[in-house]
Parts: structure tokens; sequence; C-alpha cells
């Protein structure tokens, strides 16, 4: 091995320790069996009353999986209330057939986003002492509301967990890297907390008396990325955020409509989460997407030269080097993938692909951010420059 080869190893190897350290403490959320004495505390009265909130714009087709799914529940929801933002198709039919209690979100107020004013509308309607915030595309396990209950009872604060990314059809493939990118740019799992924590929008669980006292969904009311800025919001008020992946408990199709609205949605969430991210976690994660990009290029232009000849002179570093650093890489993507979502074999194995449609997908979410100040979601222009919605941000 020459010192070139050694040089880059290290720098490689620096990138992969340091990106793997925003992910030491990945952990799923418990089954309630292990978590049991924290309940304690309830047994000697009634359990605490749970009142589910679904915000859905359009969702007539992921409705009935979740609110099956919720009827299935070892410890069931006191209720369910699916709050319909001026869906065009049959959000509101569909959530009244399987069950659930319907209630209009009207037109947002100057200032704030779509689903901010739909928690926030949901909230109002309900009377459980916990609330449970949950995406219209999650599914939960037979189990998963008692363990969230538990996991709250023991942690305090506001309980989050980030589901399992269910990826069905070849182009969901290419969501392996924006899954990853935020579990790890989140800072949540972590051996030491982050200074301001995180959280993740698609499942959020909190007391009434606790939502209230972090200023509620009103504080964080023009924020794009609201589950941030609610996390924010308790740690100001001293409440703690505990945060979880969904593994078997907890579960989403994100994209199931088409590469568009994968693009749409991810342009829509990367760029303004890159900006929120802590300093710290975004260095390490920018080093590591970097460290990949060099290896993806290494590798190919040493293939290239190994097989024709040409290109040798492109490269720092031995053909050898290259494909210990690509096999490396892609056993890494594979592990952490495995941890956050159902992709396939060829989204670690032909890394790159993935790696592309990331970087294609975040250049045009700065450059909408950055130019536009604004980004297509769901027919309505999310403004990015005043953190509200043109048309109102579901």
């Amino acid at each position: 091995m020459t010192p070139v080869d050694v040089v880059v190893a290290l720098l490689l190897l620096a990138a992969a320790a340091g990106a793997h350290r925003l992910v030491a403490d990945l952990r799923t959320l418990p089954p309630p069996p292990s978590l049991a004495p924290s309940l304690a505390p309830f047994l000697a009265e009634p359990l605490p009353t749970v009142s589910v909130v679904v915000p859905a714009r359009d969702e007539e087709g992921t409705l009935p999986h979740l609110l099956g799914s919720l009827r299935e529940q070892t410890f069931p929801p006191a209720e369910v209330v699916v709050v319909d933002d001026a869906s065009a198709d049959d959000t509101a039919g569909v959530a009244r057939a399987a069950g659930a209690r319907v209630v209009p979100a009207g037109t947002p107020p100057e200032g704030w986003t779509g689903k901010a004013w739909a928690c926030h509308v949901g909230a109002g309607a309900t009377r459980g002492e916990l609330l449970l915030f949950l995406d219209a595309d999650t599914v939960l396990a037979p189990d998963a509301l008692a363990a969230l209950v538990a996991a709250r009872a023991e942690r305090g604060g506001l309980v989050s967990v980030q589901p399992h990314h269910v990826v069905v059809r070849a182009y969901e493939q290419l969501s392996a890297y924006f899954n990853v990118v935020a579990v790890m740019a989140s800072s949540a799992f972590t051996r030491r907390p982050a200074t301001v924590p995180m959280a993740f929008g698609p499942c959020l669980l909190t007391s009434r008396g606790d939502l209230e006292r972090a200023g509620g969904h009103e504080g964080v009311r023009g924020e794009i990325l609201d589950d941030a800025a609610l996390a924010a919001a308790y740690f100001r008020a001293g409440l703690p955020v505990w945060c979880a992946v969904g593994g078997t408990s907890l579960r989403m199709r994100s994209y199931p409509g088409g590469i568009g609205q994968l693009a749409a949605g991810w342009t829509k969430n990367i760029a303004s989460g890159a900006s929120s991210a802590a300093p710290g976690a975004t260095l390490a994660t920018v080093a590591w997407v970097s460290a990949h990009h060099a290896v993806a290029v290494g590798a190919i232009v040493s293939l290239v030269a190994v097989t024709t000849g040409a290109g040798g002179a492109l490269v720092a570093g031995s053909p050898l080097l290259w494909a210990l650093a690509y096999l490396g890489t892609a056993l890494h993507l594979r592990w952490l993938l495995r941890r956050v979502g159902t992709f396939r074999w060829w989204a670690w194995l032909l890394f790159p692909l993935p790696l592309l449609a990331f970087d294609l997908i975040f250049a045009r979410s700065a450059a909408l951010t950055a130019v536009r100040r604004a980004v297509p979601w769901r027919g309505r222009e999310v403004d990015l420059a005043r953190g509200g919605s043109a048309g109102r941000a579901a």
C-alpha cells in the first residue's frame, strides 16, 4: 500500500467513523413488556386516554391502512380525528367509513402552514389526555400505541418515531440516501444528546399540558419543518424530547404516486432540513456523503483504468484501495438501510445510482430554496421566504 493509499484510506475511515457516531444509538421503539414498570404510576387510576389526530390532504388511498391498524391496537385510542385539509378526493368519506371523526380544517389563517393548522384544529377538537399526531401514510403494529404510551410515561415530554420506510417499487429505492441523511443529521441517535433536539413529524406523542406549555402548534405555525421547530420549542420549555426509529412497530410508505411525487416530497424537505440541522451533525453528514462520492468516482475510474488502460491518472490511490473502499461503503450503507427501511440489495450494492438521485433532487431543492424561495407540494406553493406558505403548505 502506497502513502497515497494510506492517506486516502484514513480520510475515508474518518468520514465513516464520524457519521457512525451519529447513529451509534439508533434505537427502535421498545415493546410494551420491557417498559411495563414505567406504566406503574397509571395503574392506581385509569390509564391515560389517547386522542389520535391525523392531518390529511388527498389521502383516500392511505387512510384505510392507518385507520385499520388503529382499530387493531391492544391499547385502543379513545378517539381518532381526521382533519380534512381541503382534500379534492374522498378523504373525508373514507375516514368516516373507517370509523374516524372528520373535522374540516378550513382555510389556514395568514402565516400558518396547512399541516400546522390542521394539527392545531385537530388538537382543539379532541379531549384525550395524550395527543398522538400521525401522518396519514403511517401504519401501526397492534402493540405500537401501547409501546408509545409506555415510552412517554417513562420519558415524558415529546416522544417521536421515524417510521420504517416501506419501499415497494423500483423508483422508491432512490429514497435511500434521503432516509439515512435525515436520521444522521437529526442528531437524535448519538450517545451524547444534541444541544437542541429534533423530532420526526410522522409520529409525535405528547400530553396536552406539555404541548400547551411548549406553545402548541401556534408557536410553530409558519415553519415548514414544524417537527423540528416543535422539538426546539419543547427544549426551550424545559421538556425532554425522545426519538426512535419505527422498526416493526411503525411503518410508512411515503411516495406511492410515482417518481414525480418522490422528487417533489424530498425537494420540499431536504434543503430546509439541511439548514435546520446542528452544525456538527451537518459537517459529519456532509463528510459521509462526500466520502461516498469519492468512493463512487474512484471505483468507477479505477475499473475503467483496469479494463481499458485509460484514465488511471485521474484518481489518486490504487485500484485495490478503491475496490475495498467500495465494498466497505456498500456494506455500511446496507447496515444503515436495513435499520431505516425495506430497501433492496441494489440500493446499497449499486449505491452510486441512489446517490446520483440524491444529488439531483438536493440540487433542485437548493435552487428552489435560494432562487424561487418556494417549492410546490400537493398543489400549493410552500413559501420558504417567510416560513409559511403562499398557498398554505400541507
